[in-house]
């Protein structure tokens, strides 16, 4: 009984030190995440305001049309699936890819705050203002882990600034992936979740 209750402190004491870390690690990297958000809201106020040519307007509809027809009578369990793995790959990669001098998840923040910006103009045109209401439950939860993860990639990236580039590496890697599981992994499934209750029940 005596062991049973110091196991249990013991991990409930090895959580408590493991999310200190993680939480102060994601508060040391705050700029990077401005630097985040910042790219983000410029690219989709530009995919909103800008128009594209046509042709670039057709391979987005294109896209859009394809992931409708493979989406096409899905269940809750079907669209939780859908919309997990690919938030997930997305933010997992944009971490890992910011090896790459940080080039990668920068791009993957200008795409995506593009696509946003794109789909809410087109979202406006059809249904008025009053649409971007329904994208809002959309994000609540999935912006702020993309976000997080993107600037965790950016980070990583940055190791190659560093006099002593393998401890930074190391420091920012490890930060980057406890910061994944413990933060934006939970966020990814409360999305999920979300948004595939909006998305099945209409």
């Amino acid at each position: 009984m005596v062991k049973k209750i110091k196991t249990k402190r013991s991990g409930k004491e090895f959580f408590k030190r493991q999310y200190g870390e993680t939480f102060k690690y994601l508060f040391s990297i705050k700029n990077y995440l401005k630097i985040v958000f910042y790219l983000f809201l410029f690219s989709a106020l530009v995919g909103f305001f800008v128009p594209l040519p046509e042709a670039l307007s057709m391979q987005i509809f294109e896209y859009i049309e394809d992931i409708i027809s493979q989406t096409e009578g899905f269940v809750f369990i079907d669209w939780f699936g859908f919309i997990f793995l690919n938030n997930l790959q997305s933010s997992f990669f944009s971490l890992l890819g910011g090896f790459f001098l940080g080039i990668f998840p920068i791009i993957a923040t200008l795409v995506n705050g593009f696509l946003l910006g794109f789909v809410s103009n087109w979202s406006v045109s059809l249904e008025g203002v009053i649409s971007l209401w329904r994208l809002f439950p959309h994000g609540i939860f999935e912006l702020p882990a993309i976000f997080i993860s993107f600037a965790c990639g950016l980070k990583l990236g940055m190791f190659v600034f560093h006099k002593d580039m393998k401890k930074a590496f190391k420091e920012s890697f490890i930060g980057g992936m406890k910061v994944f599981l413990l933060v934006v992994l939970p966020l990814l499934l409360v999305a999920a979740i979300i948004e595939s209750a909006f998305i099945y029940l209409g």
